[in-house]
């Protein structure tokens, strides 16, 4: 008997930051296309206003039911590559406004040539791998300037630009050319196998071989482009709900530093490369963000943690 799902309540993700377009779910978002090749950008917008939002920081980190907007027991998951594909679309995270694009190398627009993925694959809305922190189990490496990534091993092939509610089952701590590449292992909501999936031994036991396929994935597809392989944190193992909830906690929060400038603040301690990184990004998504003049207020009416029930 599949376990009884327990909800994950968060307060307002900013603390003293309000932000009038937050979006609990995709109920109200459409997108747009723009341009072709290297200028091509997919650009999320809110029906209701006709307004462009970004889908990392106007998106909230846990889904909304959108009949009721209240919490559910899911997170939402932004897709930007469908699985069976290999075009590498990303969230463009140092233009204003973060639409999605086609990542390029020297003018050339990036696929896996290593072929088609074989999981949906994207990323935790309000969320950002800090590069100034190091974590204690992560091999000595700082995290990778990116939202957190996400593994969806549901059926439903998930377009890019779409946002889906889906239960956390565990994550993998991947090693990336020095950097902390955290990959979040989720399920769809709405996938027929989410009622058995809670953790991620449930996926070792009634899906076998999918965790170390998407090991191997990470770990050899970056061979046919002449780098060596990847290499994982804590001996490699996949680990459960709770961690990764821990992880993606500490990614939350240090959006909310990133976002409310209080990161760039803080960077007098850090060498040149990574202050230059953490001021573009600072500089890109604060154009467009502005504190409410009234004081924010919870998003949601329970605030209230304990357990079974984290706060972010």
């Amino acid at each position: 008997m599949a376990a009884i799902e327990s909800m994950i309540p968060i307060k307002d993700e900013a603390g003293t930051l309000s932000r009038s377009s937050s979006h609990g779910s995709n109920a109200n978002l459409e997108l747009q296309h723009d341009g072709e090749g290297l200028e091509y950008r997919m650009q999320s917008v809110d029906k209701t206003v006709k307004k462009p939002i970004s889908l990392w920081h106007d998106v909230s980190l846990v889904h909304l039911d959108p009949k009721t907007e209240g919490p559910t027991p899911y997170l939402n998951f932004v897709c930007e590559i469908p699985k069976f594909s290999r075009k590498k679309y990303e969230i463009a995270t140092d233009e204003v406004g973060n639409p999605i694009k086609q990542d390029e190398k020297k003018g050339t627009l990036r696929e896996f040539k290593k072929g088609d993925i074989f999981f949906n694959y994207g990323c935790l809305p309000r969320t950002w791998e800090d590069p100034t922190f190091i974590h204690p189990d992560a091999e000595g490496c700082r995290g990778d300037n990116d939202p957190l990534d996400v593994c969806d091993i549901g059926l439903k092939v998930i377009q890019p630009g779409d946002v889906r509610p889906v239960k956390v089952l565990g994550i993998l701590c991947m090693i990336d050319e020095g950097e902390a590449d955290w990959k979040v292992v989720v399920i769809d909501a709405e996938d027929a196998w989410a009622p058995l999936l809670n953790d991620i031994d449930d996926v070792a036991k009634l899906l076998p071989g999918t965790l170390e396929a998407i090991r191997e994935w990470f770990r050899t597809y970056k061979i046919p482009d002449g780098k060596p392989p990847n290499v994982f944190g804590l001996d490699e193992k996949f680990m459960d709900k709770k961690y990764a909830i821990d992880i993606i906690k500490e990614c939350n929060h240090a959006w909310k530093e990133l976002i409310t400038g209080e990161k760039e603040r803080e960077l007098a301690s850090q060498d040149e490369g990574v202050k230059e990184l953490v001021r573009k990004l600072s500089k890109s998504n604060l154009l467009d963000l502005a504190p409410e003049e009234a004081a924010p207020t919870p998003m949601y009416a329970n605030d209230q943690c304990d357990d079974e029930a984290p706060c972010f």
